[in-house]
């Protein structure tokens, strides 16, 4: 499989931050990464679609080394998934807010499971300072927003407090160039 893509190989997706459920078993202990994994991370966090041959070729690495690096940052959890980027505004969602939520304590893994059903949620996570959650959402447009933080957000029982901030502009970072 040396020049098959990577777009659909890997991992779910990762949802929100936190830690794992009570009855998940202890995630293993972190592997260190040498130049070579992490020169593979740098590239497929540019392309996620990169061929297993254009990862060998770019870190100066056999195919079978390549793909076997690949499969081992999948499977100890390094890598969670591969995605698309997406350009919310030309996906018709022109509408972006930052929502930060006040919680009950200890009441976090309720919220995130109810944060995690709303349409338009894209990153969830649990933070500290003046706010418990920070939440980003995007929408069709404002009005789906007002509805979305007003009728859903706040209508969640352990949501004491909301507060919206409006994205006017975003520019995904991606990793540093070498």
């Amino acid at each position: 499989m040396p020049d098959e893509q990577m777009a659909n190989s890997g991992g779910q997706p990762a949802t929100a931050a936190g830690p794992p459920p009570p009855s998940a078993p202890p995630s293993p202990a972190a592997r260190p990464l040498d130049t070579i994994d992490r020169s593979i991370l740098r590239m497929l966090q540019t392309d996620g679609r990169a061929s297993i041959r254009s990862v060998a070729e770019r870190v100066h690495v056999s195919r079978a080394n390549a793909y076997a690096r690949i499969n081992r940052l999948i499977d100890d959890g390094v890598i969670r998934g591969f995605s698309a980027l997406i350009d919310q505004e030309r996906a018709g969602q022109g509408a972006s807010a930052y929502i930060t939520l006040k919680i009950v304590q200890n009441s976090w893994r309720t919220v995130r499971k109810q944060l995690t059903a709303l349409p338009g949620a894209t990153h969830i996570a649990l933070v500290s300072g003046d706010f418990d959650v920070l939440l980003l959402v995007h929408t069709k447009d404002n009005r789906e927003l007002r509805e979305l933080v007003l009728t859903r957000i706040q209508s969640i029982p352990e949501v004491l407090s909301t507060r919206t901030l409006l994205v006017f502009e975003e520019t995904d970072l991606g990793p540093e160039e070498e």
